[in-house]
């Protein structure tokens, strides 16, 4: 087997520490070993995955060195584990792994990004709306030194208008109630350098938001426009009832501004009703208004107890958080996994992978 040079891209360290340094850090890997990692989540995308298949063949073919692809069948119940396992069969540059059950989008992410192995990795959707072909831009960003490149959704009008407005007006919301300063109109849909990818593979959170992930991370980060189509084959995969708790995931997992906002509503309400006491004690000294009314009684005491449950309700969605994570459960389980040749690798800062891996 031939080998190749690989040399660290920290170039502040090469540089300050002089030549020696720089070369006693050269290491050796096979030429073979992918530079370019593509990770797809794939749900139930029979009718998508011959021409998925056929659009990243070719983008490989145009790569600058080798690249793989690895599937993550989340649960597919319309054959498309079938046709992933005869893909990879005919071709190892395409790995896949099976769930033993519909974990969810975030996690197959999370799954493919614990078994990726290349310099870059680019996670895209399986649904053909993010294009393989875009890989092209995002991998020359990266040559210019950027650790997170993102695809922003520069024109959605393959999508209905309530979603589009519904998303942009969720993103906006989200800036302003974060201190992380997550892209508005950017996806999942990006390219992660290594170094980048290892410190958010350190990080085992159940309820996950990647995208709010790789923005609290930091390092260099930019964005490219794109235009989002429309759907290859098939149907949404993300119905409102998903968008939701995926927007409430990235409120509560990168803000506790709804903690202080009911605080502060506590505070309005008990200022409001000291008011209101004080006004009633001076109507009553100068007699006006004695004859008292039950309905605002009923309005009063049903107001306080709303605000109790809005109050309460909040800080158990954050409780709740809380009990799942210490609940220590794998995030995801897998049951069979093709291309991958020989034992699994353990993610660094994972718990271990055998936990994850049904026997």
């Amino acid at each position: 087997m031939t080998y190749r040079e690989t040399r660290p891209r920290n170039l502040y360290a090469s540089l300050t520490n002089g030549p020696e340094t720089a070369s006693s850090t050269i290491d050796l890997a096979p030429v073979d070993a992918p530079r370019y990692s593509f990770v797809i989540p794939i749900c139930n995308e029979v009718e998508t995955l011959p021409e998925l298949e056929r659009r990243l063949t070719a983008v490989f073919e145009e790569l600058d060195g080798p690249a793989e692809a690895i599937l993550v069948d989340d649960g597919s119940t319309d054959g498309s584990y079938e046709l992933l396992a005869e893909t990879s069969r005919r071709d190892p540059r395409f790995k896949v792994l099976r769930f033993t059950r519909n974990f969810g989008h975030q996690m197959a992410i999370t799954a493919g990004l614990d078994r990726a192995s290349g310099d870059a990795v680019i996670v895209m959707d399986g649904d053909l709306q993010d294009p393989p072909e875009l890989a092209h831009d995002l991998i020359a960003r990266w040559r210019e030194g950027y650790e997170v490149v993102y695809a922003i959704r520069q024109d959605r009008r393959a999508e209905p208008f309530l979603r589009r407005a519904a998303i942009g007006l969720f993103y906006r919301i989200l800036r302003r109630l974060t201190e992380v300063d997550i892209p508005a109109d950017a996806g999942d849909f990006r390219l992660v350098d290594r170094r980048a990818l290892d410190h958010v593979r350190s990080m085992r959170e159940n309820n996950r938001y990647v995208r709010g992930l790789f923005a609290w991370i930091g390092f260099r980060q930019i964005g490219v426009p794109y235009r989002r189509e429309a759907r290859y084959a098939g149907t949404t995969k993300y119905p409102l009832r998903k968008l939701v708790k995926l927007g409430a995931d990235g409120v509560l997992g990168f803000s506790n501004v709804p903690l202080r906002l009911t605080m502060a509503l506590g505070f309005l309400v008990s200022g409001t009703s000291f008011v209101l006491g004080v006004v009633a004690i001076v109507l009553r000294i100068f007699g006006v208004g004695t004859v008292p009314g039950w309905a605002s009684v009923v309005v009063v005491v049903s107001f306080l107890g709303g605000v109790q449950l809005i109050v309460t309700g909040t800080m158990g969605l954050y409780v709740a958080r809380i009990y799942e994570e210490v609940k220590g459960r794998p995030l995801y389980i897998v049951r069979e996994s093709h291309g991958f040749g020989g034992a699994e690798k353990e993610p660094a800062g994972a718990e271990p992978l055998q936990q994850t891996v049904a026997k």
